[in-house]
């Protein structure tokens, strides 16, 4: 209770510019911002397929920075970056002093976005803070595809009746709902100890993909799983095992995972048995 009336305190009457805005964070950091009283602005290029665009990925984080540092410098900016910096882990849990090794055209883009971020926090003391997330799930995701996680590819699987496959099934992975995620980038933005900082974010206890399909079929109550053997062409960017110590962000500012992943995966099966033809 104490927490939710300080978010209230710090978000009530405020600007608050959400960039992807109508993108799966986004959309419900956007949705959490306005209940707490926030004026919230959303911009989004809406382009289908993206990635790998430098005009949407660090040329754009540097025009951001630039019109922030010249026009709004004591704006509060948090940054989403993501687990793919780390690349394939040296040691589990991964901390936030981990190589930073990216395998994917995404997972340099966001390097280059935080590297940004956090120089120009340093440089012209913009209060600036970059979380990295894990997973995230929950309630619009991406389920058309696996351009965002898999898990929304085999969400949208089990409802339509359809098998889903699990390659390999033996990488462990840790998962963080959306609401989570939401509370961490509302507490990232409030708290001054966060400015100048990187944050992993966790969630969930690690668990394998085939446990985690097994969950989502026993969940759904229904459905059918099949393992296949892991790709060749894709063995080079597969990073094998994967969860994050989140202690740092535990210590300094009070966040930590609250829906455990059955209850994450129960609602997000839930919310696309209603709405799913609108995700298609």
């Amino acid at each position: 209770m104490a927490e939710s009336k300080f978010l209230v305190r710090s978000f009530v009457g405020r600007r608050v510019l959400i960039t992807g805005g109508m993108g799966f964070i986004g959309s419900n950091l956007a949705r959490a911002l306005v209940g707490l009283g926030a004026k919230v602005t959303v911009v989004d290029a809406m382009i289908p397929e993206y990635g790998g665009n430098r005009e949407i990925n660090c040329r754009a984080q540097l025009a951001l920075l630039e019109a922030c540092r010249k026009n709004n410098p004591t704006v509060r900016i948090v940054f989403a970056s993501t687990r793919q910096i780390y690349g394939k882990p040296d040691y589990l849990p991964v901390d936030e002093r981990h190589p930073v090794r990216p395998v994917d055209v995404n997972g340099i883009n966001k390097a280059a976005g935080e590297a940004f971020h956090l120089l120009y926090a340093r440089v012209h003391g913009l209060r600036a803070t970059a979380l990295r997330l894990t997973n995230t799930i929950g309630p619009r995701m991406r389920v058309k595809d696996a351009r965002q996680t898999f898990v929304g590819v085999w969400v949208r699987q089990l409802i339509e009746g359809d098998m889903i496959e699990v390659w390999g099934g033996e990488q462990q992975r840790d998962f963080t709902f959306v609401d989570d995620a939401v509370e961490a980038f509302l507490l990232a933005a409030a708290k001054d100890e966060a400015v100048g900082e990187v944050f992993n974010l966790g969630g969930s206890p690690p668990v394998t993909l085939l446990r985690l399909a097994e969950l989502m079929v026993d969940l759904n109550q229904g459905g059918a799983l099949a393992v296949r053997t892991f790709p060749a062409e894709r063995k080079k960017i597969d990073i094998g095992d994967y969860y994050a110590d989140d202690r740092k962000i535990a210590r300094m500012l009070g966040w930590k995972p609250r829906t455990d992943l059955r209850t994450a995966l129960t609602k997000t099966l839930a919310y696309y048995r209603k709405e799913l033809p609108h995700y298609l």
